[in-house]
C-alpha cells in the first residue's frame, strides 16, 4: 500500500496540485496591472468553479487521465491564486496614506515595526487613521517601541526608486521626512496591544542582569530587534555570515518547540495538551517578533507539523514548505520579493536536500556494530556541520544576487557558534517567558545568556574583520542565480558521491540524482541561452555602476560620485572662480542629489557657494555651519542639513558613510582647527570602497575605515604623522592627491610621498594628471587620467 507521504499517492497528490497552483498564481499576482479588480473577481469565479468541478469529477487513481486531471486542477487553482493575489494587493494598496507631496504635513500614528537606525538616520513605519506611512528623520530620535503612538511633522515626498519596491510590500506609497518626532504617551489597544505588552515585558527581561551590549544582542537574537545594536557589531555579523542570528527565523521556532515540549512534560502536561500549548506559543511568538517573512514561513511550517501530530497523521516536509509558501503569499503576495523570504526558503530546502548526506559523509562508515561514532558529541558535531554547510551553500547564490557579495567566513563562523546558539536562545526565551511575571528573577538566565552572546559577538568580530571575510560575487540577473544553483547542485552531488564511495558509504541517496541531472541540464540551457548566435560578436562588457571623478580644481577638493542607478553626489566644490558648473556639465551632470561641504574653507566650499542658485541641487549637506554657503542655500531654496559621524548619504546603490566628526565636534565642542572637524566620508558601491578624508589628517582624526580600494589623501598631501598607521589599517590600492600646481604650500610634501611609496601605494595627482576618473563595475574598477 502506498504511503500517504509519497507524491504518487492519491491522498496527497491533489493537495500538492492545489497548493502548487495556488502558490504559483499568488506569486505571479504582483504582475497584474493595478485597476484590474473587476477582471480579478471574474477570474476568481472562473477559477473557483473550475476547481470545484474538477474535484467533483476526480478520475481514478491510475493512468494518464489522472495526470491530465491534476494538471487542469493546478491550472484552475493558479487562476484562483492569481485572482486572490490581485484582490489582496488592491486591499493592501488601498490602505496607503495619500497626501500632497512637497508640502508640510503632520502625521499621528502607531509604530508598526522595529525602527531601522543607520548612519544617523531613523526610518520607521506607522499606521495612521488615514493609512500606512513611512517616516524618516535624522538622529537624535527617542526609542520608538512597536505599538507606541508618535506625532511627526515634516514634508511628504514620493519614495526614491531604490525604496519603492520595499515600501510597496508594506502597502506604503509616501514618505514623511520629519523635522520633529515625539511620543504622545498613547499605546495600541485590542489584540495588538496585548502582543505589544508581551513584547515590552520580554524586552525588559532581556535587558536585565547583563551589560547593555549583550542585552541588545539578546533582544536581537530572541525578538529580532537589532535597531539598538552597535552598527560596527551588525557589520561584523554580516561580514562573518552570522547576520541570520539577528533576524528571527525558523531556527527560533524550532528551538521554541524543543524548549516547550520537555518543560511541559516535566510539569505533567499530557502529550496532546503539550502540542496545543506549542501551537499557542508559535501563534504568540510570530507577532511578538514582528511577523517578518521568514518567521511567518517558520510559524506556518511549525504549526503544520503540530496539527499533523495532533491529528495522528505523518507530515510531508515538502508539503509543509508548499503550505508555508501559500500562506505567506496569501497574506502578502509581494512577500516573494523580500530577500528574507527567499533566503528562508532557500535555507530550509537546502537543509532538507543536503544536510543528511553531508552529515553521513562527515560521520564516515559505520563500525562493526553498525552504530560506532553515530551517537554522542561526534554525531552532534556532524549534525551541526551538515545543517550549517547546507544552509550556507544553498543561500550563497541569493546572497550574491541581493547583496553582491558572499561571506567566505560563514561556514567556519557558524560552526564555531553552533555549541552556543541553542543554549543562548533557550536561556533568552526562558528569560522572556519568566519576565511576563515581573516578580520572578531573570538575572541568572540573562547573565549566562549574556556570556554566550558575548562569545558569539567575539567570533563575529574575529571572522568578520579580515578583508577576505567577504567576497564580492555579483549575480545581477535571475538567469545567473539559476545557473549558479544548477552548478552548485551538480557540484555537491559529484562531491558527495565521490566522498561516499571513498568512505565506503555507497551511492548518494536516490532522491538527489534527478535534481543533479536537472541542474546539469539547466546550467547547459542557461549557458547556451547566454551565447550570441552570430560568430562575430562577443559578450558585452558590463556597464559602469559608479563613476568617480576627482576634478582638477587647482588647490582644492571637488569629487563627483555618479552612480548609474541614482543621481550624482558632489563632495566639495573647490575654490571660487573655477567654473565648477561648466566642469559638471562637461561630465554630463545636469543636477545633483546632494552637495556635501566637508568644512567651511574657500578651497572646499567656494565652488559650491557659486553653484547654488545656478545649478539644480536637491540637498546641501555640511558639518560645521558656514554662513556664506548656508545663506546661498536659503536664497536658492535648497534644503540644508547638518550631518556628522553615523550619518549616511544614499543615491541609488551608492552609500556614503560619515566616519568623522562626532556630533559634539560639529556642534562646536571640538577642536578650533576647522581641518580637524572636516567631514571624513567612506563611499561604498557594492564591494568598492573609497575614503574621502578632506583636510582631516589621520594624526588628529581617529578613524578606522577597514580595507579600502582608493584613498583621497588628506589636506592635499600635507605632512601627516598618522598616515603610516592609516595605510597599515586600510591597505589602499591607489592614492589620489587633489592639489594645485606650483602652490607655495609645498604640497604634496616629500614625507607624505615617501610614506605612500614605502607602502607601495600607486599615486595619481591632479596637478600632474588633471581629472582622475575611476570607473567601477561589477567586475572591478579601472582608472583614467586626463593626461592619458
Amino acid at each position: 500500500m502506498a504511503s500517504p507521504l509519497r507524491m504518487g499517492s492519491p491522498g496527497i497528490a491533489w493537495r500538492f496540485a492545489v497548493l502548487g497552483g495556488g502558490t504559483a498564481g499568488l506569486a505571479l499576482s504582483p504582475a497584474v496591472p493595478a485597476g484590474c479588480a473587476g477582471l480579478a473577481r471574474g477570474l476568481l469565479v472562473v477559477g473557483l468553479a473550475a476547481g470545484l468541478g474538477l474535484v467533483a469529477v476526480r478520475p481514478g487513481d491510475h493512468g494518464a487521465a489522472r495526470g491530465v486531471w491534476l494538471t487542469l486542477l493546478a491550472l484552475a487553482t493558479a487562476a484562483l491564486g492569481l485572482a486572490l493575489g490581485a484582490l489582496r494587493l488592491a486591499a493592501i494598496d488601498g490602505g496607503a496614506f495619500h497626501g500632497p507631496t512637497g508640502r508640510p504635513a503632520t502625521a499621528l500614528g502607531f509604530v508598526t515595526a522595529v525602527p531601522r537606525r543607520s548612519r544617523g538616520q531613523v526610518r520607521m513605519r506607522i499606521q495612521t487613521t488615514d493609512g500606512r506611512l513611512a517616516v524618516e528623520a535624522s538622529e537624535p530620535v527617542p526609542d520608538l517601541a512597536i505599538g507606541r503612538q508618535v506625532k511627526a511633522s515634516g514634508t511628504l515626498r514620493e519614495p526614491e526608486p531604490w525604496e519603492t519596491g520595499y515600501l510597496a510590500r508594506y502597502g506604503i506609497r509616501q514618505v514623511l521626512v520629519a523635522d520633529r518626532i515625539r511620543l504622545t504617551g498613547r499605546r495600541r489597544e485590542g489584540p495588538a496591544g496585548v502582543i505589544d505588552r508581551i513584547r515590552d515585558r520580554a524586552e525588559l527581561a532581556l535587558g536585565s542582569g547583563t551589560p547593555e551590549p549583550e542585552a541588545e544582542l539578546l533582544r536581537g537574537f530572541v525578538l529580532g530587534e537589532d535597531d539598538r545594536i552597535d552598527a560596527a557589531t551588525v557589520d561584523d555579523f554580516k561580514r562573518s555570515g552570522l547576520a541570520h542570528l539577528l533576524a528571527v527565523s525558523g531556527e527560533n521556532v524550532m528551538l521554541l518547540a524543543l524548549l516547550a515540549v520537555p518543560l511541559l512534560a516535566l510539569v505533567g502536561v499530557p502529550l496532546r495538551a503539550r502540542l496545543v500549548c506549542v501551537l499557542a506559543l508559535i501563534a504568540i511568538y510570530v507577532p511578538v517578533t514582528g511577523s517578518g517573512a521568514s518567521i511567518q514561513r517558520a510559524g506556518v511550517m511549525g504549526a503544520a507539523g503540530v496539527v499533523a501530530a495532533l491529528a495522528g497523521r505523518p507530515r510531508s516536509r515538502w508539503y509543509a514548505i508548499l503550505l508555508a509558501a501559500f500562506v505567506t503569499l496569501a497574506i502578502n503576495p509581494r512577500t516573494s520579493g523580500d530577500a528574507g523570504w527567499q533566503l528562508s526558503f532557500a535555507a530550509v530546502i537546502g537543509i532538507m536536500l543536503w544536510a543528511g548526506p553531508i552529515r553521513e559523509v562527515l560521520l564516515g562508515p559505520r563500525g562493526a556494530n553498525g552504530e560506532q561514532g553515530r551517537f554522542g558529541w561526534r554525531r552532534g558535531l556532524a549534525e551541526g556541520a551538515g545543517v550549517t554547510i547546507a544552509a550556507t551553500l544553498s543561500t550563497a547564490p541569493l546572497m550574491a544576487h541581493d547583496f553582491d557579495a558572499v561571506s567566505v567566513a560563514s561556514v567556519p563562523a557558524n560552526l564555531l557558534v553552533v555549541p552556543a546558539v541553542a543554549p543562548l536562545m533557550w536561556l533568552g526565551m526562558l528569560a522572556a517567558l519568566v519576565g511576563q511575571l515581573p516578580w520572578l528573577p531573570v538575572q541568572p538566565l540573562t547573565g549566562l545568556a549574556g556570556l554566550l552572546a558575548a562569545y558569539v559577538a567575539q567570533i563575529a568580530h574575529w571572522l568578520g574583520s579580515p578583508r577576505w571575510a567577504r567576497a564580492s560575487v555579483p549575480l545581477p540577473t535571475p538567469a545567473g542565480v539559476l545557473a549558479a544553483y544548477a552548478v552548485l547542485a551538480l557540484a555537491l552531488w559529484v562531491l558527495l558521491a565521490w566522498a561516499r564511495r571513498r568512505g565506503g558509504l555507497g551511492s548518494p541517496p536516490a532522491r538527489v540524482k534527478p535534481l543533479a541531472v536537472a541542474a546539469c541540464l539547466g546550467a547547459l540551457v542557461l549557458a547556451l541561452a547566454g551565447l550570441r548566435s552570430s560568430s562575430g560578436t562577443t559578450i558585452a562588457e558590463p556597464s559602469a555602476g559608479l563613476r568617480v571623478v576627482v576634478l582638477d580644481v587647482g588647490q582644492g577638493d571637488a569629487i563627483l560620485l555618479d552612480p548609474a542607478d541614482g543621481q550624482p553626489v558632489l563632495v566639495d566644490g573647490g575654490p571660487p572662480g573655477d567654473d565648477l558648473r561648466r566642469q559638471l556639465e562637461d561630465e554630463g551632470v545636469s543636477g545633483l542629489a546632494a552637495a556635501v561641504v566637508t568644512h567651511d574653507q574657500s578651497d572646499h566650499a567656494g565652488g559650491i557657494d557659486e553653484l547654488l542658485g545656478s545649478f539644480p541641487v536637491h540637498r546641501l549637506l555640511y558639518g560645521e555651519r558656514g554662513q556664506d554657503f548656508l545663506g546661498a542655500a536659503r536664497g536658492a531654496g535648497v534644503r540644508a542639513m547638518s550631518i556628522a559621524e553615523g550619518s549616511e548619504v544614499d543615491s541609488g546603490s551608492l552609500r556614503i558613510q560619515v566616519l568623522w566628526p562626532p556630533g559634539a565636534v560639529v556642534e562646536g565642542a571640538g577642536p578650533s582647527d576647522p581641518n580637524q572637524a572636516a567631514l571624513v566620508l567612506l563611499a561604498r558601491w557594492r564591494g568598492f570602497r573609497m575614503l574621502l578624508t578632506a583636510d582631516a589628517e589621520a594624526e588628529a582624526v581617529p578613524i578606522d575605515p577597514g580595507p579600502i580600494d582608493v584613498l583621497k589623501v588628506a589636506h592635499h598631501g600635507s605632512d601627516d604623522d598618522g598616515l603610516d598607521a592609516l595605510l597599515n589599517r586600510s591597505v589602499p590600492r591607489l592614492a589620489v592627491i587633489s592639489v594645485g600646481a606650483h602652490t607655495p604650500y609645498g604640497h604634496p610634501t616629500p614625507g607624505t610621498l615617501a610614506t605612500l611609496a614605502e607602502h607601495r601605494v600607486p599615486i595619481l595627482r591632479t596637478d600632474e594628471s588633471g581629472d582622475v576618473t575611476i570607473d567601477v563595475t561589477s567586475r572591478g574598477w579601472r582608472v583614467e587620467a586626463a593626461d592619458g
